[in-house]
């Protein structure tokens, strides 16, 4: 399954490690994620000389032609959001997961659109589990 990593990147990386960890078990299971380097802890260097436009436009792209699309929601950011609007716009599946005891925008938890699940998770291999859940049901 071709699958859209979602994470903030510019609004923290606090959570770095869970992202890492869910990236690299859905990679080991045999799933593409191409946003897999969005987890790294040098995302910011590597994205350096990318001009907005062109990750904007790398980016819808690759969200058109994945299958879910799975975020990281426990740090706020604009882009996932935008990332997140955008795939339910076009009818994937989204599925946020988020550290409990975490606010979460209620612009996503109080959204009742059916292709959108939105799980806490207490720790890693509870995140991971929701995905692989929420992958097998996609």
């Amino acid at each position: 399954m071709n699958i859209y990593f979602a994470c903030s990147i510019t609004g923290g990386r606090e959570f770095e490690v869970v992202y890492q960890e869910i990236v690299a078990a859905l990679t080991a299971d045999g799933h593409e994620i191409p946003t897999s380097h969005l987890a790294q802890s040098d995302v910011m260097q590597n994205e350096y000389d990318l001009t907005p436009q062109d990750v904007y436009e790398r980016d819808v792209n690759w969200i058109k032609n994945c299958d879910v699309l799975i975020a990281e929601v426990s740090v706020p950011s604009h882009g996932v959001g935008y990332e997140i609007g955008f795939a339910l716009n076009i009818r994937k599946p989204v599925l946020c997961l988020y550290q409990k005891d975490q606010r979460v925008s209620k612009m996503i938890t109080g959204n009742s659109d059916s292709k959108l699940s939105i799980q806490s998770y207490a720790n890693i291999k509870e995140a991971i589990s929701q995905s692989r859940f929420f992958i097998d049901g996609s």
